[in-house]
């Protein structure tokens, strides 16, 4: 079957499959059109052969839709229940041939899908605006199944310069030996993102906002409006209380639910989210690629979605105050937060985010070993590399997260030796600034 691009539509027969069109799950027709194996997938985004998403409806608040979100597993159950299974029996050959030929079935074998994922999936889509989401066992799984699953050699894609490290060595490393041409633009500068873009050839803009840990913040009206690549951010720093990119223009948004989705620090889980047919291509590579997501990661991080919106409240709160109390404590330079006046960023952040999160960086004076003493000297906060659980944790980006890069990567992502990443938890605020005063305060111990 031959196809011809049409530069017309984003989601056209340029974005090719990654494996061979005859063992292809989700093979691209002449146009909007889509079709799996001889089953009518119908027009973009509106699959037939696929079960219903869940559906909380739009009259409720996404507070609400947080409670209500993702409970197509639950079959009289008010808790999500936990489906251990790794296959599923059919009844008939005819049955094993339909669900085997389907788009993403729930209940045919788990690393196609599973109804305790599906259910989260259905939750994340309904909290960010989208028709459907796909589960991974990680962030990363996510983000190299985005790019992985939607490029290919020769394709080229525009991304942001500040990035996480993981992030950062996948672009950097993986993808130009893969033959995929990579451009690295700074955040802050949308003009030259959008003029980055090759027409004909690029496939993705991808960003991160607010920017792991520099804080830096990419305008997502500015990103919605370039026209020709698929437009994909990571708001794993956010979340949907915050800000959700859909709403902007973007097509895709991923997220590493591991941390501020789940929230108790007890699962390991990625999730994107976007129009039904990029799900699909990005479910098929998922499916190759194996990243899938364990239904027990799924079961507890849809149980961290339920209380969401009051970790957000609260961890928001807490970070404000300890924002400011930094930005008057003489052992910091400067301090890292969207929701300061002092933030390089903050007009943007007033426009595109509800509020500034539970994310914060700030660089201490004294550089790497004042850095350390601190990390060190807290002993309510932990020194930890997650982030978004209940728990305070401290993290020194040169020693941990950007360990493998070179001082002259960290320093171009804007991370000092001095810099420390706070992930704001729900202990008392009081007790969080008190922590946070006597680690500054610490002589130095060794």
């Amino acid at each position: 079957m031959s196809t011809s691009p049409n530069p017309d539509d984003r989601r056209s027969t340029r974005l090719r499959p990654f494996w061979p069109q005859e063992r292809c799950l989700f093979v691209p027709l002449l146009g909007p059109e889509r079709r799996v194996l001889g089953v009518n997938v119908g027009k973009v985004g509106k699959v037939v052969s696929k079960e219903p998403a869940d559906s909380s409806g739009p009259e409720y608040r996404i507070e609400t839709r947080a409670i209500l979100a993702g409970r197509s597993a639950n079959e009289g159950s008010l808790a999500a229940p936990l489906w251990a299974t790794s296959t599923f029996e059919t009844a008939t050959v005819d049955d094993s041939r339909r669900l085997a030929t389907t788009l993403r079935p729930a209940r045919f074998y788990s690393r196609y899908g599973n109804p305790t994922v599906r259910a989260f999936e259905e939750a994340v889509a309904d909290l960010e605006g989208a028709p459907a989401a796909q589960a991974f066992a990680s962030g990363m799984g996510a983000v190299s199944s985005v790019v992985l699953g939607l490029c290919s050699a020769g394709d080229h894609v525009v991304v942001q310069r500040e990035l996480y490290s993981s992030t950062s060595l996948l672009f950097a490393g993986v993808c130009p030996r893969l033959g995929i041409e990579v451009s690295f633009v700074a955040a802050s500068d949308a003009e030259a993102m959008a003029a980055a873009v090759i027409p004909g050839r690029t496939v993705l803009v991808f960003v991160e906002t607010p920017a792991n840990p520099g804080m830096q913040l990419v305008d997502l009206d500015a990103l919605g409006s370039i026209q020709g690549p698929l437009r994909v951010v990571d708001s794993t720093f956010a979340g949907p209380l915050v800000q959700r990119p859909l709403e902007h223009g973007c097509d895709l948004v991923v997220h590493s639910a591991t941390k501020g989705l789940a929230g108790h620090n007890d699962a390991t889980i990625g999730v994107v989210a976007g129009a039904e047919d990029l799900i699909g291509w990005i479910w098929n590579y998922h499916t190759v690629h194996g990243a899938v997501a364990s239904p027990y990661d799924a079961l507890n991080a849809l149980r961290g979605l339920r209380t969401l919106p009051v970790r957000v409240r609260q961890q928001q709160e807490t970070a404000e105050r300890v924002a400011h109390f930094l930005e008057e404590h003489p052992a910091v330079e400067r301090v890292l937060y969207p929701g300061l006046d002092s933030h390089p960023q903050r007009d943007l952040a007033k426009r595109q985010m509800a509020h500034g999160g539970g994310m914060l960086s700030f660089e201490v004076v004294g550089g790497w070993d004042a850095a350390r003493r601190f990390a060190e000297s807290v002993s309510l906060a932990r020194l930890a590399t997650s982030l978004g659980g209940p728990e305070t944790l401290v993290t020194h980006p040169a020693s941990s997260t950007a360990a493998n890069l070179t001082p002259e990567e960290r320093s171009t992502m804007g991370i000092g030796d001095g810099l420390i990443r706070l992930s704001i938890g729900l202990e008392h605020p009081d007790d969080v600034v008190a922590d946070i005063a006597a680690a500054l305060g610490a002589d130095d111990r060794q």
